[in-house]
């Protein structure tokens, strides 16, 4: 029986109308003929997915009972047993109730497909096992339920249900995804537009990278090696020279004038290992291209044109990158060259040719072994060709009578591969000669003397020495080769330790020069740097005073290159000095690299030890411009008033009541305590800019701090309502610059809120983070005019409030980075401006509580969407659904009374 075909509907997350467009589907291939049954669809009260239900069969769900509640779940075996053609289930990814056949509903539908029923269903990106940690870092809200991207991959058609932020927001405040009590919290929370930008950017790539993979595929199993423009790649072919840095950039600019277009690198190396670039600066370039975005790559090959165009095509690639060549023109009268021969060969590929400072300058070619072998066995060598041949001539004299000149001839050049064995190539050619003049002059008529009388004996003697120069040369390339197979072995094993090193986490300075020191059993290991003040005269590498020591590993470090048994220029003032033994050109290029992966370490500590020298700097600015708004704005208003209350009162031309007189007595004394909490405020911001006093932070009460900052806004408060739960927990957070902050906000959104409309103040709890959120219904405030309303000294009076909303926020975000929390705008849906300012709670504990969101009951909404897959914010699921069956009704566990995920 065939396997059925399994078509899911992918969403980046709830409301997007996955489950809608599978409906529409089931109607679309029922009105064709086509057998079609709902399985099970969860419609979370959603009436016009409920009403998709109609005209539709719908089979039986499975009841089970768990911890004293029934659940209903998928009927695989009646499905099974219905068999219809196309089956609808949703929620592809949702736990099923334990005692079911099954723990994934994933498997339910395996069973369906392998029963040779076709499948509809649905997911969310964030139930996809390798986005999962991505989601929970982005949300706050771990998922609890997954489903395996295998199985999602296996999927014979995968349809993105796409909706931007903005329209998934109007769907929910208008109400057609979930029931208006649950809609504040849940924009408030999981919906917010940078959450659900960040998962729609995830489901595009995830389905992107799905779809290239079947473009792969595709071209694989039908052959097709021409490139395919479905996105732009550019492969960027680097040899190891000085110009690769050129290149990459090149290349880089190239693939940036295309969105999301890829940058490769890739360096060919010869099969026989002899054609390799220079190690160091390959690594350079695979930094230099790592940091642009790109990849690395590496591949084997004699024919380099034909490597470079196989990779290229093999990736896909449409642009492919090539320097210019470094070869003379002498040299390219003799052959092309790859980048000639590349651009022939190319095809719809296009080949940038990049002109470099090394074009035509020659390209140096790698030093030669001049021993293959050993000192020894050269000697060896010597010794048998010196000896051998003289003993093999008298051992045979006796026999000359008896052995045929060809006999001899065999035994002759037997003892000259024996030499070509032992001692090489010039051993060997020596006792072919040698042995050439033996035979003519003992063997070969007549006798005891160079001449021969027989040309097929001349013969004999020429196919003799040919014979035996040939073999001692094959021997000579042989031993050559597996020496130099070794060495390549041996720096490979090096290489790949060192990568390794820095994988590991390990490629601090001081252990980098310890890896070194130890990987060629040197005695020292050095970092040295030109002095600033130091010239670079001819002699100043032998002097100590022109360098300091950066860092070293082993004993008696060198104070100077000179001083080296092997120094490494790594740029114009960084130089690696190693003292021990001498190094030979192989090590020295593997120590090259070292090199370079040393001067990438230091430079990676200096830039840390920048930042975090500027980190106090950037505090105390932050500081400063607090203290300087606060200092222009908020010590003027309470003097204003109390001057004013003070005058009034001296004025001999107003008689005053007595109860005028208390009035302005009682201003006079509010606004001058109000302006005696800013000093004490101001006096410990300088203390805190100079280091001596530290921000007060202590866990708060929420629900304490909002009214008395709110009573600060005189008769304004009468516009202010504050929503805040008692079970709300402490934030971490100074009391007194809290309540400024606030004072501050609030009195800018009351300021920008019509008549007629109330400001609201409301405080929940997000993961690890409480959030207080001021919601004014004003005329709100553009995206791209979100930062500037943080300027400082910015009045409400000199601008409109599409590019302001006036004074204090300045002063309310410096103080709130100073206690470690942020203040940032947000749009309140139906119009307006929400300002969100976040602090850390005080105790984080562990609120997911294994079954306190009973199966059956009805977590508070405004978290996650339910880890089963469901579209209902709070998770929310009524006895007779198909629950979580681990008591949690959402993916991030119950929810606090704030209403987000705790």
């Amino acid at each position: 029986m065939p396997r059925g075909r399994l078509r899911i509907y992918l969403g980046a997350a709830p409301g997007v109308g996955k489950t809608y467009a599978m409906l529409c589907e089931g109607h679309r291939r029922r009105e064709r003929g086509t057998d079609v049954v709902a399985g099970l669809v969860e419609t979370h009260g959603r009436a016009r997915t409920a009403r998709l239900l109609e005209g539709l069969e719908i089979v039986p769900r499975r009841t089970l009972t768990y911890r004293g509640a029934d659940f209903t779940e998928l009927d695989v075996d009646a499905v099974v047993a219905r068999r219809p053609q196309v089956a609808l289930v949703d929620e592809l990814a949702h736990t099923n109730v334990p005692g079911s056949r099954n723990a994934k509903r994933w498997q339910d539908v395996d069973e369906l497909l392998d029963a040779g029923i076709d499948v509809i269903s649905t997911v969310n990106i964030q139930h996809l096992e390798s986005v999962n940690d991505v989601v929970r870092h982005i949300t706050g809200i771990p998922q609890r339920e997954t489903v395996p991207d295998e199985v999602v991959r296996r999927a014979d058609q995968v349809e993105l249900v796409d909706m931007t932020p903005e329209a998934l927001r109007r769907r929910l405040a208008h109400g057609n995804v979930y029931l208006p009590e649950k809609v504040d919290a849940a924009l408030a929370n999981y919906f917010r537009v940078g959450n659900l930008t960040a998962l729609r950017e995830l489901a595009l790539l995830w389905l992107a990278d799905e779809v290239d993979e079947q473009l792969d595929r595709y071209r694989a199993e039908h052959g097709i090696a021409d490139t395919w423009e479905a996105r732009e790649r550019v492969v960027v072919a680097l040899t190891g020279g000085p110009e690769g840095d050129t290149l990459v950039r090149r290349a880089a600019r190239i693939a940036a004038r295309s969105k999301g277009a890829d940058l490769l690198a890739v360096h060919v190396t010869r099969a026989d290992g002899l054609a390799g670039g220079d190690p160091a600066l390959l690594a350079q370039q695979r930094a230099l291209v790592e940091s642009m975005g790109g990849t690395y790559h590496q591949v084997v090959g004699d024919d380099v044109p034909r490597a470079l165009l196989e990779f290229a095509r093999g990736v896909n690639a449409t642009q492919l990158v090539l320097g210019a060549s470094r070869r003379g023109r002498v040299a390219q009268i003799f052959s092309r060259g790859v980048g000639v021969e590349t651009t022939a060969r190319s095809g719809s590929i296009d080949v940038h040719m990049i002109t470099h400072e090394q074009a035509k300058k020659g390209r140096e070619r790698p030093q030669r072994s001049r021993a293959a072998l050993t000192r020894r066995r050269r000697l060896a060598g010597w010794a048998v060709a010196l000896t051998g041949l003289p003993l093999l001539t008298a051992v045979l004299l006796p026999f000359r009578g008896t052995l045929a000149l060809p006999s001899v001839i065999l035994l002759f050049l037997t003892s000259v591969v024996g030499v070509a064995l032992i001692g090489g190539m010039w051993p060997a050619i020596t006792a072919a000669v040698a042995g050439s003049l033996l035979l003519n002059f003992f063997f070969t008529p007549p006798t005891h003397t160079l001449t021969i009388a027989d040309p097929e004996n001349f013969f004999a003697l020429l196919v003799f020495v040919f014979v035996a120069v040939a073999v001692s040369m094959i021997v000579d390339v042989a031993a050559r080769r597996t020496r130099e197979a070794a060495r390549a072995g041996a720096d490979a094993e090096i290489l790949s330790a060192l990568a390794g090193h820095v994988l590991r986490g390990e490629a601090a300075v001081p252990s980098l020069l310890a890896r070194t020191r130890e990987t060629f059993g040197l005695v020292s290991v050095t970092l040295l740097q030109r002095r600033p003040e130091a010239g670079q005269g001819p002699d100043d590498r032998s002097d100590p005073a022109s360098w300091r020591i950066v860092a070293t590993s082993g004993a008696e470090p060198c104070t100077c290159p000179g001083a080296a048994g092997t120094d490494v220029d790594i740029d114009g003032d960084l130089v690696l000095a190693a003292r021990g033994r001498l190094l030979d050109a192989s090590e020295r290029r593997v120590i090259e690299a070292f090199a370079a992966q040393l001067a990438v370490a230091l430079r990676q500590v200096r830039l840390e030890e920048e930042a975090e020298r500027a980190r106090p700097l950037a505090e105390a600015d932050r500081m400063r411009t607090a203290l300087l708004a606060a200092v222009s704005h908020d010590l003027r208003t309470p003097l204003a008033a109390a001057k004013a209350a003070v005058e009034s009162l001296r004025a001999t031309d107003v008689e005053w009541s007595a109860e005028d007189r208390a009035e302005l007595l009682e201003t006079a004394d509010e606004s001058l305590a109000k302006l005696d909490r800013l000093v004490v405020n101001l006096l410990d911001m300088s203390r805190l800019q100079a280091g001596v006093l530290g921000v007060a932070a202590q866990p708060v009460a929420v629900e304490e701090i909002v009214p008395r900052a709110v009573d600060d806004l005189g008769p304004l408060a009468a516009e202010v309502k504050i929503d805040i739960s008692p079970d709300l927990p402490e934030v971490v957070a100074d009391p007194a610059l809290l309540e400024r902050v606030l004072a501050n906000v609030v009195a800018n959104a009351v300021r920008y809120t019509p008549a007629g409309e109330s400001v609201l103040v409301t405080a929940s709890r997000y993961g690890d983070r409480a959030e207080i959120r001021i919601i004014d219904r004003g005329p709100g405030v553009p995206r791209d005019a979100y930062e500037r309303i943080f300027l400082p000294f910015q009045r409400l009076g000199d601008r409109d409030n599409h590019s302001g909303v006036g004074l204090g926020l300045a002063l309310a975000r410096g103080l709130t980075g100073a206690m470690g929390g942020e203040l940032t705008p947000d749009e309140t849906p139906g119009g307006g401006l929400t300002m969100i300012l976040t602090l850390p709670v005080a105790v984080h504990t562990h609120d997911v509580i294994e079954g306190s969101a009973e199966l059956g009951g009805s977590p508070n909404p405004g978290g996650s969407p339910d880890s089963g897959g469901s579209e209902d914010p709070g998770g929310s699921r009524d006895a007779g659904g198909s629950g979580d069956a681990r008591g949690s009704g959402d993916a991030g566990g119950p929810l606090d009374a704030g209403g987000a995920a705790s």
